[in-house]
């Protein structure tokens, strides 16, 4: 196992020293030239290994001065960010140009948030910026900033974008009896839409096959407002994710994209049924029905002063939501039970968040080059209301605080600590304590390999259980890929280390990432608090992926469990394709009682 030690320090400077003897993206724009009106051509970007740098940094100099002219340039699959000089130019890229519809310049120009005729805003360009980098079907993205000959006070604004191949196609199993596919395209005719496909078809099922279908309309109208419709016979239930459930959802969601902007919310409707496809007997199938409402809002304090002094970047959001899952019929299991994912559910919060949150650009984190952006800062919400379970009905109180590093080295470390209670008759019940930190460390460059170490630690602990579910070390807080569901507790301690490196080697742009691990948790069961049992997950693996590509990282992991519940295996060679590697960078999120065995958001490293 590898451990890392971070060292402590302010960051002054804009840019962080990394191996690579080149600055990374100082004058990034060194010569741009017009081939058309409309069009124009980056001909160099510098050329970098490792980068860490503040993603304001490059537009700070041109604070104040007026955009005149706002050229969308839009790099096809041969062009790279690394080097725009060279040309990628084979069978595979021109195969991709062939086959790819480049996403609208319309569409681009919806998701920006400055205009022509108006100042230089640092921050706001830096927030677009890595906006941009955030939709699905953006590879990279970068905003620069070009002097006008002649004006000292105006500037031309470069936005130069990259796509990846929108069509994705997954065969999820095959084998005798079961077969299972996607087919989706996340930019459909280039136009910001999605459409997804999945077909199910197994020799045990009735009926054999099924499908599931949904699309996605993002950003209607520049409104920022993603809306998407959903169907599926193939779901997975409640109960142990058997694909016999069917659903029917839709959902508006707009997040809030940049500090500047002041709105952000959701609202989601849906309705889930199980049904006995695969001819369970009574006690082993979970039959209900409930119907799913949610829907919240939150407002930015105070951006018309923010907008005007960079100085004060503490930002206030306010939210409410309001949620209810109302079970039409509950599972005969769970009738005058309280088991919290069958329970009728309804629940008003409010929630006020402040936070000071900055980013920094780097790379070699979860990709395997591109851009990747990291915040630094801080980010505080206290969360408070009314919240039914079944027949409990009580009040509620949290609060989830994320401190995020960056040190003068290039060490990237979260600290997190997650805590919330309900009161009922004058005792505190469902007491909950999450508190842990997570790192990256600074990125090596060698002569074939770049490597990165990555280590989490955490310990939660729960008391006076009344109506939430038990400790669990299936999840991202204990043994990754541990199958056991039965391993409960109240008190649970995780250490993960994770040894990760970037070959050059790459064969049709795929490119490799070979690493090794190790997962230690304990846990003590409810009814034996004097005794705490270890659980240990070794092993390694390899990720791939083509960054040109839609289609996510595909990994094939080795682990070996030295413990585990009888009748499982201790050894589990698994192959995962489509996994989503990159960190949210979202703001805000809704309301909500805190989370112990699961990590939806994906807010912690």
């Amino acid at each position: 196992m590898l451990l890392v030690c971070f060292c402590a320090g302010a960051q002054d400077k804009d840019t962080i020293q990394t191996t690579s003897k080149n600055n990374i993206f100082s004058h990034a724009l060194k010569l741009i030239k017009r081939k058309h009106k409309d069009t124009s051509t980056i001909t160099r970007l510098n050329r970098q290994e490792l980068l860490t740098t503040k993603s304001e940094a490059e537009f700070k100099q041109y604070e104040g001065k007026i955009i005149r002219n706002i050229i969308i340039n839009r790099f096809k699959f041969e062009k790279t960010f690394a080097d725009t000089s060279k040309s990628i130019d084979y069978f595979g890229t021109r195969l991709l140009n062939s086959l790819h519809n480049n996403t609208k310049e319309w569409a681009i120009r919806d998701n920006l948030f400055f205009k022509e005729n108006t100042p230089v805003a640092a921050y706001l360009l830096a927030d677009n910026e890595r906006f941009l980098r955030t939709l699905d079907y953006m590879q990279d993205a970068r905003i620069i900033i070009q002097p006008k000959t002649g004006s000292p006070d105006s500037v031309d604004v470069y936005v130069i974008t990259k796509d990846l191949f929108s069509i994705n196609g997954v065969l999820n199993r095959a084998s005798t009896g079961r077969f299972k596919a996607t087919a989706e395209d996340v930019n459909l005719f280039g136009a910001a839409q999605s459409l997804r496909l999945t077909f199910l078809a197994e020799k045990e099922r009735e009926p054999t096959a099924g499908i599931g279908l949904s699309y996605t309309k993002f950003n209607i109208a520049h409104s920022f407002i993603d809306a998407s419709v959903g169907y599926s016979t193939i779901n997975q239930d409640l109960f142990n994710r058997t694909t016999d459930e069917q659903a029917t959802y839709f959902s508006l969601q707009r997040n809030l994209v940049s500090q500047y902007k002041h709105f952000a919310g959701g609202l989601t409707v849906g309705d889930f049924k199980t049904f006995n496809n695969y001819n369970k007997q009574p006690f082993d199938f979970y039959d209900y029905h409930y119907r799913y409402f949610d829907a919240w809002i939150g407002y930015n304090l105070g951006i018309k002063k923010y907008a005007v002094n960079h100085k004060h970047l503490d930002r206030h959001f306010v939210s409410i939501r309001y949620m209810n899952t109302n079970f039409i019929k509950t599972p005969e299991q769970a009738v005058d039970k309280l088991i919290f994912r069958f329970d009728d559910k309804r629940a008003i919060l409010g929630q006020f968040t402040f936070f000071k949150q900055e980013f920094y650009k780097t790379n070699y984190l979860y990709g395997f080059g591109n851009t990747e952006d990291v915040p630094y800062g801080y980010n505080v919400s206290l969360t408070g209301g009314w919240y039914k379970q079944s027949f409990l009905s009580r009040p509620y109180t949290g609060v989830d605080a994320n401190l995020y590093s960056v040190y003068k080295k290039g060490d990237i470390v979260q600290y997190f600590l997650r805590t919330g209670t309900f009161y009922n008759k004058g005792k505190l019940q469902d007491g909950a304590l999450l508190v842990g930190a997570s790192a990256f460390s600074r990125a090596v460059l060698f002569r074939n390999f770049k490597m990165r170490q990555y280590a989490r630690i955490s310990y939660t602990h729960l008391f006076n259980r009344t109506g939430l579910e038990p400790l669990r070390i299936n999840n991202p807080f204990g043994i990754r890929y541990f199958k056991a569901d039965s391993v409960l507790g109240e008190d649970r301690f995780s250490l993960h280390s994770e040894t990760i490196t970037f070959t050059n080697f790459k064969i049709f742009g795929f490119k490799f990432s070979p690493f090794g691990f190790a997962d230690v948790a304990a846990i003590t069961a409810e009814d034996k608090p004097a005794v705490t049992d270890w659980y240990y997950g070794l092993g390694g693996g390899i990720r791939t992926r083509n960054e040109n590509l839609v289609f996510k990282t595909a990994e094939l992991r080795f682990v070996y469990f030295p413990k585990i519940p009888e009748g499982l295996s201790k050894f589990l060679a698994r192959i995962t394709i489509n996994i989503q590697f990159r960190y949210n960078t979202n703001y805000v999120h809704a309301p909500d009682i805190i989370q112990l065995n699961s990590d939806y958001d994906n807010n912690i490293f």
